[in-house]
């Protein structure tokens, strides 16, 4: 299976497109990587030529360059720690590592004041200016990400179940959601992996995915980004959503009940799509009339059951004989279940005299996400 990030078509906008690595030439790749490990070489021997030349605190020739290998690989961990780094973060990083630098050049004038042998003057100096830019870099590298996706901008964090749901399409055409909507590059490749599966309904839902966040790109009133952040912490693609909403102060929309609970327990605001169909549902009250279409019988003898257009059970008392016909009933009781609304009522034998009927017949049962298949 192929883990590729998703070649998208050219409808997607430039600045939003994900980069692909596959496009890299392999040459051109190979001699980057090349050359990343002649630099790193390059950075241990210059580490440990300085350590046996300066021998700080006394250390032996061996010693001291056991010391500098060791510093020089806990500055590669640092490069690999920043490599997967956004623009914002580097160009942070490069800002605070040069405060970071001119901290040290104090701490060195100071040192260098001091009666302590040459050697070991040297040494700590070097050491402050590495110490002070790694904390420089560090510290700009994260402020800046914090002021790019700042809280006022209100970001959204897109979760791969939303877009597989499809209803956050019509949401956003409908200017409930504002913002920009936020898709890190993770949230794609989980799409990727899930259009490239063998069995052919996930292939489906990982295309669908995909399709609805070209839809949504198409729009004019709704800004969405590609996010190049990717949290190291886990595997998991819903506890780096909960990372980085943590880390932008952003909100999640998503319609995964799992991730909802988890986010909300860590302070996180969670737009859920499917509680939002459920509030937007009609209420129905008891003695109200509407006319339903009995699909099928029920569990109980002489029931029949309908569905409305977002797939509401309804139960009908006396209406097992009226299956594949469309009848004026009355609503004797509504109940809420964890799948959703449920509805009870009998038919409508006094039509003329009973109050004003709501059209709410449905052609049959809604299968999208989030609605009750069945619930009787």
């Amino acid at each position: 299976m192929s883990r590729t990030l998703p070649e998208l078509p050219e409808s997607f906008p430039t600045e939003s497109r994900p980069r692909n690595l596959a496009s890299i030439p392999k040459s051109s790749a190979a001699s980057h990587l090349w050359n990343a490990w002649l630099l790193r070489i390059f950075l241990i021997a210059a580490f440990c030529a300085i350590t046996v030349s300066l021998a700080p605190f006394g250390l032996h020739r061996w010693a001291a360059a056991g010391a500098g290998f060791a510093f020089s690989l806990a500055i590669v961990a640092a490069e690999y720690r920043l490599r997967n780094s956004s623009a914002a973060a580097l160009l942070g990083g490069v800002m605070g590592g040069l405060c970071g630098a001119l901290a040290a050049l104090l701490v060195a004038i100071l040192i260098f004041g001091t009666s302590a042998p040459e050697p070991t003057k040297s040494f700590l100096a070097y050491a402050a200016l590495l110490a002070f830019g790694y904390v420089g870099i560090m510290l700009g590298s994260q402020k800046a990400i914090f002021f790019t996706y700042s809280p006022h901008e209100d970001g959204k964090l897109l979760d791969t179940s939303v877009l597989i749901d499809g209803r956050i399409a019509e949401i956003c055409e409908a200017h409930f959601l504002d913002g920009p909507l936020l898709v890190p590059q993770f949230v794609l490749h989980e799409l990727q992996m899930i259009a490239d599966s063998a069995d052919s309904m996930r292939r489906q839902r990982g295309r669908r995915g995909l399709e609805v966040l070209q839809r949504i790109q198409k729009m004019q009133t709704i800004e969405v980004r590609i996010l190049d952040d990717n949290p190291n912490s886990s595997n998991e693609v819903d506890r780096k959503l909960v990372e980085l909403a943590l880390r932008l102060h952003a909100k999640i929309v998503t319609n995964d009940f799992n991730l909802n609970k988890v986010a909300s327990v860590q302070g996180i605001s969670v737009l859920n799509v499917n509680l939002l169909a459920n509030a937007v549902r009609p209420a129905f009250l008891p003695g109200e009339g509407m006319r339903v279409f009995i699909l099928r019988e029920g569990k109980e003898v002489n029931q029949g059951v309908a569905y409305l257009e977002d797939g509401t059970m309804v139960v009908v008392d006396g209406a097992r004989r009226l299956i594949n016909k469309t009848v004026d009933i009355l609503v004797t009781s509504v109940h809420q279940t964890p799948a959703g609304k449920m509805i009870f009522g009998r038919i409508d034998e006094h039509n003329d005299a009973a109050p004003a009927v709501k059209p709410a017949a449905a052609a049959g049962r809604n299968s999208r996400p989030g609605f009750p298949e069945s619930a009787e």
